[in-house]
């Protein structure tokens, strides 16, 4: 096989690995209720199965890629395929949610070896005229592949089964490891480089914690010892990874890169607008099905625009970034985006698309827009050149660790809300009785859905008054969380020098 086609079928095993692991952060929000249905599954259930997904691959994402440079990229890429295609198939098959969860965290843990791979093996085959392009061709491919994930999983699991969504990975992953036996060189890297496993357990552990707690607070209280206890632990975990990280000679997150202003900024604003992104993406598409009435595919389709506007004015934003500085894009784009998830609360049990979720969807995906490719650019141009990768992996994992938060911190406003609302709104219909009780107990298990059964319509509507109330506060908290990014920026972002402008645009295509 000539190099030319070696390189492009290559290119094309890199697409389709890191889109089948992108497209299962979003298109599994929309097969919640359906799983729901199926496994009986509980809200905090809900979070769970695309908590555990994210809370691996973003812990372990940079490890992934030492393991790449340590034992040869092409070898841990092919692992984390197969991997991730034998996570897939478990889900598919779940006989109960708990298994499906921890074949999620599978997931997860192999997504985070094959991404920076698929990434590191297109940068080392291409020479450097042709790079841009081809890491351009991998990230249209892949937004692509996530604008059309949603609506096409939905579609799949209206007609057939949520169950199909994790099926038809299975496939693509086969002809990835195709693709991959047949082209992909080895592309070993620094094979001196040491794997910070302590570092890595640390930042599980770290994560889990926090995450675990808030998610179970609702069911179990805070006075509950699993509570308290994982969020302590948790706690102590992360503040033990950063002392450990200061001291050990080969750190999985090296410090010195936080030294700068706007790298340090930067990322903070990327942990508030990604914050916004992941509980919008989750709590949206369960509120618009199980309050609502919206079809899976419905649901899908009614955030397609944040999608097509990222992929329509990303490039636009970037460019006027590098003409007047990023300071203003990301100042202005996370207050707007933010504004657009308050607008959320226009948003009822009739769920109108066109006139409340389509308004806000547009604002709120403009918002990101304005902020994504100026966000990326400045994070990247701010490091070091010899910490480039290194920056590029902790502005990835952060965007994941802020959807891993966001859902869980928006998820125990969403329960607590619910639980203060639902008994003001049964006394305030008049709701009364055994049955009414019961119905009310059962929906307090299951906040944001309707549960099934004969009960009075006082009852109902108070029931699904108080899920409307709950959704309203989820969405006030991350639209105060995109605000505050926006002031941060405002605060903290210093515009380069025009000399260091001008490099931007390289930076943005890394």
């Amino acid at each position: 096989m000539d190099e030319a086609r070696a390189r492009r079928l290559t290119l094309i095993a890199c697409i389709l690995g890191s889109a089948i692991v992108f497209v299962d952060q979003t298109v599994v929000n929309v097969a919640l209720p359906a799983l729901r249905e199926d496994l009986q599954a509980s809200l905090a259930d809900q979070q769970w199965v695309v908590e555990a997904y994210l809370l691996l691959l973003a812990a372990l994402i940079l490890v992934g890629g030492a393991l790449g440079d340590l034992y040869g990229r092409r070898r841990i890429f092919a692992i984390g395929v197969a991997g991730f295609g034998g996570a897939s198939l478990t889900c598919a098959v779940a006989p109960s949610v708990e298994v499906l969860i921890a074949a999620r965290a599978l997931q997860g843990a192999f997504g985070a070896l094959l991404v920076p791979s698929s990434l590191a093996i297109i940068t080392t085959i291409y020479p450097p005229g042709e790079r841009a392009g081809a890491i351009g061709s991998w990230t249209a491919g892949t937004s692509a592949a996530i604008a059309l994930g949603p609506p096409l999983g939905g579609l799949l699991v209206d007609a057939l089964s949520w169950r199909v969504i994790f099926a038809m990975n299975v496939p693509l992953v086969l002809v990835c490891l195709w693709l991959i036996a047949r082209a992909v060189p080895e592309c070993a890297g620094d094979r001196e480089r040491r794997i910070d496993i302590p570092g890595a357990v640390l930042c599980v552990l770290g994560l889990a914690g926090p995450t675990y707690a808030l998610i179970q607070q609702p069911l179990l209280g805070w006075s509950h010892p699993a509570v308290w206890t994982a969020l302590i632990g948790g706690i102590g975990a992360l503040g033990a990874f950063v002392a450990y990280e200061r001291r050990t000679p080969t750190p999985m997150l090296p410090p010195s890169i936080f030294h700068s202003r706007n790298f340090a900024v930067g990322n903070v604003v990327t942990l508030t607008a990604y914050a916004g992104l992941g509980a919008a993406s989750f709590f949206i598409a369960i509120f618009l099905q199980q309050i609502a009435g919206y079809s899976a595919f419905e649901a899908g389709i009614a955030m397609l625009p944040i999608t097509l506007l990222l992929i329509g004015l990303s490039r636009r934003f970037g460019a006027l970034a590098t003409r007047i500085g990023p300071r203003l894009l990301m100042s202005a784009g996370p207050i707007l985006g933010g504004i657009g998830l308050l607008a959320f609360t226009r948003v009822d049990e009739r769920g109108s698309y066109v006139t409340d979720v389509l308004p806000a969807t547009l604002l709120f995906g403009l918002g990101l827009a304005m902020t994504v490719a100026p966000l990326t650019a400045t994070v990247l141009q701010a490091a070091e050149r010899r910490h480039a990768g290194i920056a590029s992996g902790v502005n990835n994992a952060i965007a994941r660790v802020a959807a891993l938060l966001a859902i869980a911190v928006v998820g125990a406003v969403v329960s607590a809300q619910f639980g203060a609302a639902v008994e003001r709104e049964v006394a305030a219909n008049g709701a009364a009785g055994g049955a009414s009780r019961a119905y009310v107990a059962q929906a307090r298990e299951r906040p944001l859905a309707l549960p099934a059964g004969r009960v009075d319509r006082a009852t109902r509507a108070a029931v699904r008054e108080a899920n409307v109330e709950a959704f309203h506060s989820g969405m006030i908290v991350a639209g105060l969380l995109m605000i505050a990014g926006g002031l941060i920026a405002l605060v903290g972002i210093e515009n380069p020098r025009r000399e260091e402008l001008q490099a931007q645009p390289a930076a943005a295509a890394a």
